[in-house]
């Protein structure tokens, strides 16, 4: 059974920090492709980054520079390092193994003075 579990979501300042954390189990992230998105109110769920199982990453073009994707294959454990938030990043964020319908219950973040 997949799962996927994530975690650091929270409230920040613009121009703050927050690592988010997705757990996985059920599934080996080191040999599959992995994906954050983001649905902030109103709008449509929206591709944030994807690592592949060769490493190689790619992010969309309004967090390129500020966000990386990284995982610890001994922890199993996908992240999102995001750094120079702006209000226009708050949103729940989710965790899912590209192409499927494997998604996590998401975190929320809220960037916000």
């Amino acid at each position: 059974q997949v799962q996927l579990v994530e975690s650091g979501g929270g409230l920040v300042q613009p121009g703050g920090s927050l690592r988010l954390s997705c757990a996985a189990s059920g599934i080996i992230v080191s040999i599959n492709a992995m994906a954050w998105y983001r649905q902030a109110p109103g709008n449509e769920r929206e591709w944030v980054a994807t690592i592949t199982s060769g490493g190689t990453t790619t992010y969309a073009n309004s967090v390129k520079g500020r966000f990386t994707i990284s995982r610890d294959n001994a922890k199993n454990t996908v992240y999102l390092q995001m750094n120079s938030l702006k209000p226009e990043d708050t949103a729940v964020y989710y965790c899912r193994k590209s192409g499927s319908n494997y998604w996590g219950q998401g975190t929320q973040v809220t960037v916000s003075s």
